[in-house]
C-alpha cells in the first residue's frame, strides 16, 4: 500500500511512500525497546546533551523543516519557523530542568530511609495529528526522552515527510541510534500497535472520537493513556475590555494555523453592551489577514489541510446559518483555480444554543460571535460545553479576571488578556471530552514513568 502526501495548495501530490507491513511495525518497536534496555542505564547529564543537539539540529533545520509543514499541511513558512524553533525551546528546557523534576523525593517515615524515585517505563506510543506537526511530537518526546523511555511515533498519513524528518534528526544527533522510530502506517493500524507487549504507554492528540477508541483500548489492556482531544475554547469579551486590542489579539488566536488548532478561539462571548463594537473590529482585524501562497513570506492564512476538511467546515457554517445564525464575513469557497483547500476567513454572528456551531467543534477559520447578557451570563455559556480545553477573558478587571479563570471557567488553561497557547514550562491539557492527562512542565515528564516507592528498614 502506497501513503500520499499531498499539497493543499494545488492538490498535487508531493511524495509516496510505502506503507510498512506488520512485520516492519513489529521490527520497529522491538527495535526501540532493545534500544530503550541501554538507553535507561544513562544519566541525566547524558540524555540533556542529547537533547540540546536535537535542539540544536532542529535550529539548522528550519528553513527546510518549515518548508516541509508548508508543502504538506499548508502552514505559512513565518509559523512554520516558530513552530520548529518552539520544539527546540521544548528540548533545551527539559534538558535544563528535567534532572530536578526527576530528582528523588526523600520522604520521612519509621524507615530509616524511604524516597519515592522515578523510573522510566519502556516504549511510548504517539499517535499524533496534522495540524502541529513537529511540536505536537516534540512536546512528548522531550520529556520521555528526558525520563528514559524511548518512543514510536504513529504520524497522520499526510504529514508523513515531517515524521520522518524528526526521526532523522534523532539520528543524526549521533547520541543513541535507535530510541525513536516512525511507524510508516494508516490508523486502521493502531490497534495491533497498541495491542503489542512492548508499547508500554500510548499518548494522543486528535479528535475526541479518536481519543474514545485509544482510551478504551489502552484501559483494557491496562495501559497508561494521556489524551489531548478537541477544544471549543471560549473567549469572554466583558464590557471594560480594550476591544479593539482585544479583537485583533482574538483574530489572530481564531486564525492561528490557518483556524485548525484544538485550542484556537472558537466562541466569542460578548457582553451585549459592547457586542457591536466588538465584532466591527473583530471583522476588520480578520478580513485583513493576508491570505496566499503557505511558501510566501507575507503570507498569514494558507489552505486548510485537506480539501475534504474545508468541505466538511463550509457545511457547518452553511447548516449554523440556515439554523438561524448570520454571516457577516466569509462564509464562502473562494474561486480559486485548482484543486486547493482554501477557505476565507468567517464570522457567525447571532449563534444560540442548539445551532451547530453552538455544539460542535469548528475546526478552521471560522469565528462564532454569541450575545451573553452580563459577567454570569457569559460563564455559563462558556461552561455549556462537553469540552474544557482552554478559556480566556478580557477586561481590566484584574481581580474578576483572575477569579474567573481561576474558580468559574471550566477548563484546563484559562487566560487573561491573552490568546490560549502552551508554554513549555506549563502543564499542558483538558478535562471533559478534551482529555485527561497533561504535557508539559514537571506535571508532562511524570505522567509516564514508575512513580516508584523504595523503604530501607
Amino acid at each position: 500500500m502506497i501513503i500520499s502526501s499531498i499539497n493543499p495548495v494545488n492538490g498535487s501530490i508531493i511524495k509516496e511512500y510505502k506503507e510498512d507491513t506488520t512485520e516492519i511495525v513489529k521490527q520497529k518497536i522491538d527495535q526501540v525497546h532493545q534500544s530503550w534496555l541501554i538507553y535507561r542505564t544513562t544519566d541525566f547529564e547524558y540524555r540533556a546533551a542529547f537533547l540540546k543537539k536535537i535542539a540544536e539540529l532542529l535550529n539548522e533545520r528550519k528553513e527546510e523543516l518549515a518548508r516541509i509543514m508548508a508543502l504538506e499541511m499548508g502552514k505559512p513558512i513565518k509559523a512554520g519557523l516558530a513552530e520548529v524553533q518552539k520544539c527546540a525551546s521544548v528540548c533545551d528546557y527539559y534538558a535544563i530542568n528535567g534532572a530536578d523534576f526527576l530528582a528523588d523525593q526523600l520522604v520521612e517515615t519509621v524507615a530509616s530511609k524511604s524516597y519515592v524515585s522515578f523510573q522510566p517505563i519502556g516504549v511510548v506510543l504517539a499517535i499524533m495529528p496534522w495540524n502541529f506537526p513537529f511540536w505536537q511530537v516534540f512536546r512528548f518526546l522531550a520529556p520521555a526522552l528526558m525520563a528514559g523511555n524511548c518512543g514510536v511515533l504513529k504520524h497522520s498519513s499526510g504529514v508523513t515527510g515531517c515524521a520522518l524528518a524528526i526521526e532523522k534528526i534523532v539520528e543524526d544527533s549521533g547520541f543513541h541510534s535507535g530510541v525513536f522510530k516512525t511507524l510508516v502506517v494508516r490508523s486502521k493500524a493502531i490497534n495491533q500497535v497498541i495491542e503489542h507487549p512492548l508499547i508500554k504507554a500510548v499518548t494522543l492528540t486528535g479528535s475526541t472520537v479518536a481519543g474514545q477508541k485509544v482510551a478504551e483500548q489502552a484501559g483494557r489492556l491496562i495501559k497508561k493513556a494521556v489524551l489531548e482531544l478537541g477544544g471549543s475554547d471560549p473567549y469572554l469579551i466583558l464590557a471594560d475590555a480594550n476591544l479593539e486590542k482585544s479583537a485583533q489579539i482574538c483574530a489572530d488566536a481564531r486564525l492561528i494555523n490557518n483556524g485548525q488548532s484544538c485550542i484556537a478561539a472558537k466562541r466569542f462571548i460578548v457582553v451585549k453592551e459592547v457586542e457591536e463594537k466588538f465584532t466591527s473590529y473583530l471583522k476588520a482585524a480578520m478580513a485583513a489577514k493576508i491570505t496566499g501562497d503557505p511558501l510566501a513570506n507575507d503570507t498569514e492564512l494558507g489552505p486548510m489541510a485537506r480539501v475534504e476538511l474545508r468541505d466538511e467546515l463550509h457545511q457547518q457554517v452553511l447548516k449554523t446559518i440556515a439554523q438561524g445564525a448570520n454571516c457577516i464575513l466569509g462564509g464562502e469557497i473562494p474561486a480559486t483555480d485548482g484543486n486547493h483547500a482554501y477557505y476565507q476567513p468567517t464570522i457567525l454572528t447571532g449563534v444560540k444554543k442548539g445551532m451547530l456551531a453552538y455544539e460542535e467543534e469548528i475546526f478552521g477559520p471560522v469565528a462564532t460571535i454569541i450575545t451573553a447578557t452580563d459577567v454570569a451570563d457569559a460563564v455559563r455559556i462558556a461552561n455549556d460545553t462537553h469540552f474544557g480545553l482552554g478559556a480566556a477573558v478580557f477586561t481590566q478587571d484584574l481581580a474578576l479576571a483572575e477569579d474567573l479563570a481561576r474558580n468559574q471557567l471550566d477548563a484546563g488553561s484559562c487566560f487573561v488578556n491573552e490568546g490560549v497557547k502552551s508554554d513549555p514550562a506549563l502543564p499542558f491539557g483538558g478535562i471533559n471530552q478534551s482529555g485527561y492527562g497533561r504535557e508539559l512542565g514537571s506535571f508532562g515528564i511524570h505522567e509516564f514513568v514508575n512513580i516508584k516507592t523504595v523503604y530501607i528498614k
